[in-house]
């Protein structure tokens, strides 16, 4: 007898969503990265390895990273005051990950002519009406 299908959270289908959500979010691949990569760092240490990202959502994803557990935040109390960042133990638990996607990156150049290609395709749109030139 065939079971009925019943919907199923979209967490439980996949397993690995959860860790996604949490390990793939913009910004927390290249902070884990560069915290595993150069060890404990000031904030101005980190902005200046990633040039790209604002101090507010820098931040922002720093706080989420340590609500993960993945990052450590310390405190010094001093004139003027410092804090340091590094990767925990359980954000360094992700090297393999990392590592393991490193090596795919040698794909990116197939990705991008996979693009290419498709791009190549696809027929231009008629701008008024939606439908594929003639």
């Amino acid at each position: 007898m065939i079971e009925a299908t019943r919907e199923v959270d979209p967490e439980l289908a996949c397993p690995i969503a959860p860790v996604v959500d949490i390990v793939f979010s913009r910004w927390t691949t290249p902070i884990l990265w560069t915290l595993n990569e150069f060890g404990r760092q000031r904030f101005g240490e980190l902005e200046r390895r990633i040039t790209t990202i604002t101090p507010k959502v820098m931040t922002q994803r720093l706080r989420q990273l340590e609500r993960d557990g993945l990052v450590v935040r310390t405190y010094y109390a001093g004139v003027p005051p410092r804090v340091e960042y590094e990767i925990s133990d359980l954000g360094r638990s992700l090297a393999p990950l990392f590592a393991t996607l490193a090596e795919w990156s040698v794909n990116l150049d197939k990705v991008e002519a996979a693009r290419r290609a498709y791009d190549a395709r696809q027929r231009p749109r008629n701008p008024e009406d939606g439908r594929a030139a003639e």
